[in-house]
């Protein structure tokens, strides 16, 4: 019997937010108990599923994604973001090239993959989840932890630029998999192009909406304005997709720009937009878990579960070297560490792109990017969520104070 989209909705929302108050009260993150409960929807349900639910998904992730990436704007600052800005950016690619290169080499010895389809598959793992590592820093934002040498923002600034070098690296190796003539040399280029790109889009929608709330400040209530910025975002994305531009850190830069320049209006979106996030969380999360599929995960094997081990070690050490001149303590590098563990956005929307492009070893691809999903998504909820209290201090330093080496 298949399950109407209206009772699939319900149960998403309301088994997410159940399982979510269920995981809190046992000392678990609630995301991880609606990430499991998404999974067991798919596992015992998937064949129900009207396919209407696969044709919006995507765009229901996309919303979430920019309700996040836009309250995490909103909450840095000019100064801040100075202050981080050189680990940050290192942060944004020295981890993904170390972890991805590793697991290149691993899936050509170890599973007999050409360098090319190693390629593929290494650097779709390689990705690190803004959707699991955005609300995780804003969290500790919010309650005050890190914000000495302000880490939680440092992750966000990284964190959201390490999946444009793992997505352009990944459409590099799937050009050349599929046999397709290809410039190296051009498609890196594109990276900071797509950087840039996303940026310089994110500041004219920034500055377009912040002459536009000034001018009519008295005018215009504050859903209003919540509901203006949402829609300009989601345009924002889209058009990002069609001229291939890191649209998404455009989102976060319009977040920026409209706190640096219309702080009371910035603060009226922030307060809508953390209630709005109240529902995105539980469609993101639950939907994650819906791709999921946990036989596909089996097949993946010990070999699999090695490889992935293996490739989040040469991240870490890549985290460890971005972070190696940054004046903070020993303990904020090894949260850094843990914060750049978990997988799941990218592996989840992009696992099934090589096997219906028809590249050599596609299952197999799939279920290692689903592994992954499943090995590493609960093993950095449960270790930012659980150690991030424990390795982040929350004293606040005063004004003139040099950062704690």
């Amino acid at each position: 019997m298949e399950m109407t989209l209206n009772l699939l909705i319900v149960a998403i929302l309301i088994g997410g937010w159940l399982l979510g108050k269920l995981f809190t009260r046992i000392g678990l993150p609630s995301v991880l108990g609606m990430t499991i409960w998404g999974i067991g929807l798919s596992f015992f349900y998937k064949q129900a599923f009207p396919d209407v639910i696969w044709q919006i998904s995507p765009f229901f992730k996309s919303l979430a994604l920019i309700v996040i990436l836009l309250r995490a704007g909103l909450g840095i600052n000019r100064i801040t973001l100075k202050k981080v800005g050189l680990p940050a950016i290192l942060l944004s690619f020295i981890p993904c090239l170390f972890e991805g290169f590793t697991l290149l080499f691993l899936f050509h010895f170890i599973v007999g993959f050409d360098y090319a389809v190693a390629g593929v598959c290494a650097f779709l793992i390689a990705a690190v989840s803004p959707a699991v590592v955005v609300p995780s820093m804003l969290d500790l934002k919010e309650r005050g932890f890190g914000q000495k040498n302000d880490i939680p923002t440092m992750i966000l600034a990284g964190a959201s630029m390490d999946d444009v070098f793992a997505i352009t690296i990944f459409t590099i190796f799937m050009g050349m998999a599929g046999g397709r003539e290809i410039s190296i040399s051009r498609s890196l280029l594109q990276i900071p192009i797509s950087i840039f790109g996303g940026i310089a889009a994110g500041i004219i929608l920034g500055f377009l909406l912040v002459y536009y709330f000034n001018r009519h400040q008295d005018k215009i209530r504050a859903t209003e304005k919540t509901l203006l910025l949402l829609g300009t975002a989601i345009l924002l994305v889209q058009v990002g997709d069609w001229v291939h531009v890191a649209a998404l850190l455009g989102v976060m830069t319009t977040g920026f720009i409209l706190l640096e320049k219309s702080e009371k209006a910035a603060h009226e979106l922030a307060y809508n937009l953390n209630k709005a996030w109240v529902f995105a969380e539980i469609l993101l999360f639950v939907l994650i878990g819906m791709s999921v599929d946990v036989s596909v995960a089996v097949n993946g094997g010990l070999k699999g579960l090695l490889i992935i081990s293996l490739g989040l070690i040469a991240r870490s050490i890549g985290v460890l070297i971005s972070v190696a001149f940054a004046p903070i303590t020993w303990k904020e590098r090894l949260f850094c560490v843990f914060s750049y563990l978990p997988k799941a956005t990218v592996q989840a929307a992009m696992g099934s792109v090589p096997l219906a492009a028809g590249i050599a070893g596609g299952e197999q691809i799939l279920a290692f990017a689903v592994l992954a999903i499943v090995f590493t998504a609960p093993l950095g909820l449960v270790l930012i969520r659980k150690f991030g209290p424990v390795l982040l201090s929350v004293e606040l330093p005063a004004e003139d104070s040099p950062l704690e080496s």
